[in-house]
């Protein structure tokens, strides 16, 4: 059995592409801009149209849709190269929550939904956000869910509570879940429906944007009363909430690894030129055997990562039996990016603390990665149940280990 850990052509063309783009054209023109808003968002949208022109519009999404028709092979090439600016993924309209609804309205919608919502998404001309995070319940288990949907005539009345809901502020529609079989028993995953809602509408109250570790960046908290929608609103189909939202979530999780993988990398590049040029008791920092520790297993667990997200992705690709690995992927990867950050902080000293580096805002979105998407501890869950079932099924856990051969 031949195993080769070399890129196609094709994914090696794409990655010095999107280098290309993103270190010689997206940096240069961010670089300073941020405190002048106007400049920078006619700089962001001119970007995302040299993007698409350039042929590097929508990585993700299938061409006959106008996407550049990857695979997660080939889109891992696209995330890891794009997030090593903030703003990459987003100049090249793969960014999080409008790449899951994309996925999702191309999978669930109907022709006319399709039209409608997902067209005006892939042109850049919409934005969106994703409601299902409640703050009354834990918002690891779907199924708790208490926005409620209720049949009036041809029309659904809609009540409920959401937070954490990104871009909530900036979206055009919402994609919704409540749940719609109020006879059913709490934690029944036929219970939830999906709706799409245009924004802004009466009965959809946007709060506050909650403060987070590292500011108000668009999680909105929303207070949803006597919200009516038209029963063509529903996507998906009726009790199809649960799948539809963990068929976006799966994919979804892949895709953060791939630029959190980006951004390790960014601090481990950080943490060794810091130490080649940082001079201290008769010698480089490179030379101290202690920094040398930090620097080897941060190595090592980038390594890692690389291995498990392109695996996952090959199963996607595939289309094989992907939870197990995205889980373990998935908690792995979150956990090192935070380790890795915090390494580059150490090696930085009091440098690192302050905001005169990038570290301390990368470390303050790299905490949000352990419990976004699937906390460690649910992902823990999911891997040891499966790890037992397979061993219950075949008397082995080779199959919940990446089914590898050997």
């Amino acid at each position: 059995m031949a195993i080769d850990f070399t890129l196609a052509p094709e994914h090696e063309e794409i990655r010095a592409r999107v280098r290309a783009f993103v270190q010689g054209t997206v940096i240069p023109a961010v670089e300073g801009l941020e405190g002048n808003r106007e400049e920078y968002l006619r700089v962001l949208f001119e970007l995302r149209r040299q993007a698409r022109s350039e042929g590097l519009w929508l990585p993700h999404m299938p061409k006959e849709w106008g996407g550049m028709g990857l695979g997660h092979v080939g889109l891992a090439m696209v995330q890891a190269e794009a997030a090593k600016v903030r703003v990459g993924p987003w100049v090249l309209n793969c960014a999080a929550p409008d790449e899951g609804n994309m996925h999702t309205l191309l999978h669930w919608g109907n022709d006319e939904q399709k039209e409608r919502y997902l067209r005006p998404l892939l042109d850049g001309t919409k934005t969106s956000c994703f409601a299902m995070t409640e703050p009354e319940v834990a918002g690891s288990d779907p199924t708790l869910i208490r926005t409620k949907a209720v049949e009036d005539g041809g029309e659904w009345v809609i009540d409920g509570h959401k937070w954490f809901i990104s871009n909530a502020r900036r979206a055009s529609f919402a994609i919704l879940i409540a749940k719609t079989e109020l006879d059913m028993p709490e934690g029944s995953r036929g219970a939830n429906s999906a709706f799409l809602v245009d924004l802004p509408q009466q009965g959809w109250n946007d709060v506050r944007e909650v403060e987070t570790m590292h500011g108000s960046t668009g999680h909105s908290e929303i207070v949803i009363t006597g919200l009516r929608l038209p029963g063509g609103q529903m996507l998906g189909g009726r009790g199809n909430g649960h799948r539809l939202g963990q068929y976006r979530l799966g994919p979804a999780r892949l895709a953060h690894c791939m630029r959190w993988i980006s951004q390790a990398e960014t601090a481990l590049d950080m943490m060794v030129d810091r130490a080649l040029n940082r001079y201290s008791h008769g010698s480089p920092l490179a030379e101290k055997q202690g920094i040398q520790w930090l620097i080897a297993d941060s190595a090592m667990e980038l390594y890692q990562s690389k291995l498990m997200v392109l695996h996952a992705a090959s199963k996607i690709d595939k289309g094989e039996d992907f939870r197990t690995e995205v889980s373990m992927a998935k908690h792995f990867v979150a956990n090192s990016l935070n380790r890795i950050i915090d390494r580059a902080i150490q090696v930085h000293g009091a440098l690192g603390y302050s905001t005169d580096t990038p570290l301390a805002e990368m470390f303050q979105h790299a905490r949000w990665a352990r419990f976004a998407d699937g906390a460690d501890e649910i992902h823990q869950m999911r891997i040891a149940e499966r790890t037992i079932a397979a061993y219950r099924a075949t008397g082995s856990t080779n199959a919940a280990t990446g089914g590898l051969p050997l």
